[in-house]
């Protein structure tokens, strides 16, 4: 199991649509909206890399409001 932070930029006044519909979306743990450099923060789950990749470009970054995206996968040192 690969698990991530993504962040996420919106346009002014978009964060908490946002984070609303993608919070229901599948392999998202949690979708928060943030003050900050990011508007967005969302922790996600996929069973590989790869999945975790497709779910941020054909799902996460679909959503409308959204001007940018981070994926920070979580490491364990």
């Amino acid at each position: 199991m690969v698990q991530a932070y993504i962040l996420i930029q919106t346009e002014v006044g978009k964060a908490a649509a946002v984070a609303a519909e993608i919070a229901g979306s599948a392999g998202v743990v949690s979708a928060e909206d943030v003050t900050g450099p990011y508007d967005v923060i969302v922790r996600a789950e996929a069973e590989n890399v790869d999945l975790l990749g497709k779910m941020v470009v054909a799902n996460i970054q679909n959503v409308e409001g959204i001007t940018r995206t981070l994926t920070c996968p979580v490491v364990h040192l």
